[in-house]
């Protein structure tokens, strides 16, 4: 069971309305397979970012037991998704000039060229989390995507920088730790949402992922395979159900149920005749609703939230030919579910949409409610943090390779000799190389732990 245990991965999910914690693996198909969902009502987080630690640590607990005693496995440590209002992200170019222009590139140039973009000066109290290369230039020469290899003077780079606020994710890291959990993996919400819906011809057409949560909607933009725009826009679910909440004078619980029983984005859709009737607090009167207002209260806020995500979109600069978006607009999140969005959506942008599921890659066996629109950023962590783990497993692997290697050289080498063959030897490549993402997360670890 051990050895089982070591590939299973846990997810947590932060969100302003719930907390999911999602336990999951790989079948024997390479799909994944759900051992367990705990969810719990988020109390401490307002649009993504913690305003109340006490509240959110139990939440995660609950979420973690509830977890546990589902899937029968002890969860020590979670892949976390970082989102929220305090989020944004810029386009930088920057350059180096290498000293040896008859050497190749290696993956230390890169290193340096990223590590020269994390320098940037920012906002007092802000931080880059992540930098993400999107194509390189050589001695000038244009859209290369892998440099690693070439020849050249000059290496230069467009990259994407995500930005956050430091307490607000030191919040998060500090949740976590005194829920008793360790961090494994951290990643950006909207991308593991995508990783979860989109599929790898949806990234390469180009794409715009729109994950509808409680406090914030999130955008993920992608066009040939790279992710070119990310923003989150501090409104969502939450802010219709308070709209309706204001507009028909009654509790917040009722406005939930209404949202979600007959709520939809189109007014047209509903009959002046179509009347819901709600029963009034302590004994006072139901109070009679029709539908056709209740659907005009939130045509009103999604159609400001739609017209939000599809500025950003419009910043991205999609009307250009080189940047179309031919795969449209992917809808995802638990606001997603809203009756007749989908319409709308295509209305307002003129563009083709769909609501992603994220069945991608599940195993086919799962029920529909692990494939349901909410889950989406839980099971893109899990799926993040199986794929850590196989990467661990590979380096650990790959290991002993080398020193079988170096155990080979004959007995009489000197140290100078040994320095040649570590250059030359083709078979040092074989460790895979760490992404952007996992190197971000080393260092946000090291600083988690600096903050404690």
């Amino acid at each position: 069971m051990e050895r089982e245990v070591n590939e299973i991965a846990v997810g947590l999910d932060i969100g302003t309305t719930k907390i999911v914690a999602m336990v999951g693996k790989y079948n024997e198909y390479g799909k994944m397979e759900v051992l367990g969902i705990g969810k719990s009502k988020s109390l401490g987080v307002h649009r993504g970012v913690v305003n109340n630690i006490t509240q959110t640590i139990q939440s995660i607990q609950q979420a973690i037991q509830e977890a546990e005693s589902v899937s029968g496995l002890k969860i020590n440590d979670v892949t976390v998704g970082i989102a929220g209002q305090h989020i944004r992200s810029l386009q930088h170019s920057d350059y180096i000039t290498r000293p040896n222009a008859d050497a190749v590139i290696d993956e230390d140039d890169i290193d340096k060229l990223c590590n020269q973009v994390h320098k940037l000066v920012m906002l007092p109290g802000e931080e880059i989390l992540h930098v993400l290369p999107q194509e390189y230039k050589v001695d000038g020469q244009a859209e290369i995507k892998e440099p690693v290899g070439m020849y050249g003077g000059r290496l230069e780079a467009n990259f994407h920088v995500v930005v956050g606020q430091v307490t607000s994710i030191r919040n998060i890291g500090r949740c976590v730790k005194s829920a008793g959990l360790e961090l494994s993996d951290v990643t950006l919400e909207p991308l593991a949402s995508a990783n979860a819906v989109l599929s790898q011809e949806e990234k390469e057409a180009g794409v715009a992922l729109i994950d509808i949560g409680g406090g914030t909607t999130d955008l993920a933009i992608f066009k040939d395979g790279i992710i070119r725009h990310t923003a989150v826009i501090p409104f969502g679910g939450n802010v219709i159900t308070e709209d309706i909440k204001e507009g028909c004078s009654i509790i917040e619980k009722q406005a939930e149920l209404l949202k979600i029983k007959f709520g939809s984005a189109w007014p047209g859709e509903n009959k002046d005749n179509e009347i819901v009737s709600i029963p009034g607090l302590r004994g006072r009167e139901p109070k009679e609703i029709t539908l056709k207002n209740l659907s005009k209260i939130i045509h009103a806020r999604v159609v400001e939230i739609v017209e939000q995500v599809f500025l950003e979109i419009k910043n991205y600069g999609h009307e250009s030919p080189k940047k179309k978006l031919i795969a449209g607009i992917v809808l995802t999140g638990g606001g997603s579910q809203l009756n007749h969005l989908k319409q709308l959506v295509e209305y307002i942008t003129g563009m083709d949409t769909r609501i992603g599921y994220p069945n991608e890659h599940l195993a086919g066996n799962s029920d529909s409610e692990t494939t349901s629109p909410m889950y989406a950023t839980a099971v893109g962590l899990v799926m993040d943090g199986l794929i850590h783990i196989k990467k661990q497993k590979k380096i650990s692997e790959k290991e002993p390779v080398v020193s079988v290697q170096s155990k080979r050289q004959p007995e009489t080498a000197t140290i100078d000799d040994d320095i040649t063959i570590e250059e030359e030897d083709p078979r040092v490549d074989l460790k895979p190389r760490k992404n952007i993402l996992e190197k971000w997360t080393e260092k946000f670890k090291e600083f988690l732990d600096n903050a404690e």
